[in-house]
């Protein structure tokens, strides 16, 4: 084991007893290299993260500028800061009218934490309802509404008056009353596999939150900044929630995340008590520059237009006998087969071949590709390749 290892598996937390170990000296775009100059394809964008690639221009840009006006200067909501007024400015002209307020935190667990209190104190409700299979992160709020009862049954107790109905079952709707505070829900359910609901099941919700005063909250922390084709996938489904929760992709590689809601329901937080919600580094000015880079990139490289054709052919070439099902929207998808044993060679197989592949937590005999939505149809060629050769070792096992 070389020095760079032991002190990695030492010195640094781990979360498996059998990280990937693989040495990262610098990203660019597509690809991650090793200090041996080792080039490796990562088609999950760091697990929904670098959506318009590594270190993309615009954004590197953008972050030398403000870094030479100021870092942090105030807790979050005290100063006036360009950046942060910026990216609200921008993100909200991506949304309806009644998404008009972002609260901006450092991560996507965090946003689903103040979406949660949010929700509770606008109602005066406690009850949460959320859906089995879900993830919405791994603080004890965030983890209390996710579904994988592995991750959670060690941290318990966690929130109390949490109830839990199946994703995509109308009938389960009954569930939703005048009791409940909020549903709080992917749009697309990511680490249970790529779940895509119907429209008439979205409709419907939307509906059943109507009749009973819930507010509807959409966790988009994987599915947002363009992984869809949309700059949001409730975009898809003509439905609109009355709180959004976005990270992830949103800072091109910089750490941030965000609710948002109406003016109306996110003024809640600032009286009875004041100070509802608050945050040091949230809204950090240098991660508001990149988020706000990167969303100009998609606008300005016209990158949505793009997303659903690629999207196509990944699919078209990713056709196996191996391949038990595959569940796409846009450029997320889930490739199923019939063991997490095939699953876990394919995936080892590939980073054998310089191509970077993951599994799900909640749903192990599938592995996920979200590639950044830049890629080119050559790049999706040369992986699928490799990603195909790799099936067809299992039959020589």
């Amino acid at each position: 084991m070389n020095f760079s290892h032991s002190v990695f598996l030492k010195n640094i937390a781990q979360t498996t007893g059998n990280p990937f170990l693989i040495d990262i000296e610098r990203a660019e775009g597509l690809y991650l290299y090793g200090p041996e100059g080792q080039r490796y394809m990562d088609l999950i964008s760091g697990v929904g993260v670098s959506n318009i690639g590594h270190r993309h221009p615009s954004v590197i840009s953008a972050i030398k500028e403000q870094l030479d006006k100021h870092m942090h200067v105030m807790v979050y909501g005290e100063f006036v800061q360009s950046s942060p007024n910026e990216l609200a400015e921008k993100l909200v002209s991506h949304l309806p009218d009644n998404l008009s307020c972002c609260y901006f935190t450092n991560s996507g667990t965090e946003a689903n934490e103040g979406a949660l209190k949010l929700a509770k104190r606008y109602t005066g409700r406690t009850e949460i309802i959320a859906c089995r299979g879900a993830y919405h992160g791994s603080s004890h709020g965030s983890l209390s509404v996710s579904g994988n009862e592995v991750k959670k049954s060690a941290f318990r107790p966690l929130l109390p008056d949490v109830r839990f109905i199946t994703f995509n079952n109308i009938e389960d709707l009954s569930l939703i009353t005048t009791k409940t505070a909020c549903v709080i829900m992917e749009t697309i359910q990511g680490d249970a596999g790529v779940r895509i609901p119907s429209q008439n099941y979205m409709k419907a919700l939307r509906e059943k939150c109507n009749k009973t005063g819930t507010l509807l909250i959409f966790d988009e922390i994987q599915t947002g900044i363009g992984r869809t084709g949309k700059m949001f996938a409730f975009e898809h489904f003509d439905v609109v929630p009355d709180i959004l929760t976005s990270a992830k992709a949103l800072g091109g590689g910089l750490p941030i995340g965000t609710f948002i809601s109406s003016y109306e329901i996110m003024q809640s937080l600032t009286h009875s008590p004041m100070l509802g919600h608050i945050t040091t580094f949230g809204g950090n000015p240098v991660c508001c520059t990149a988020a706000l880079a990167t969303l100009k990139v998609i606008e300005d490289e016209n990158l949505l237009s793009k997303v659903e054709d690629k999207g196509l052919l990944f699919e078209q070439l990713m056709q196996h006998k191996r391949v038990k099902d595959i569940r796409r929207k846009g450029l997320l998808f889930a490739f199923e087969f019939e063991t997490s044993e095939e699953v876990a060679f394919i995936v080892q197989e590939c980073l054998e071949n310089s191509v970077i592949c993951f599994w799900f937590l909640s749903c192990p005999n599938s592995f996920r590709i979200a590639p950044p939505i830049n890629i080119t149809e050559d790049e999706i060629k040369e992986a699928c390749k490799i990603i195909i050769n790799a099936m067809d070792k299992l039959d020589n096992l």
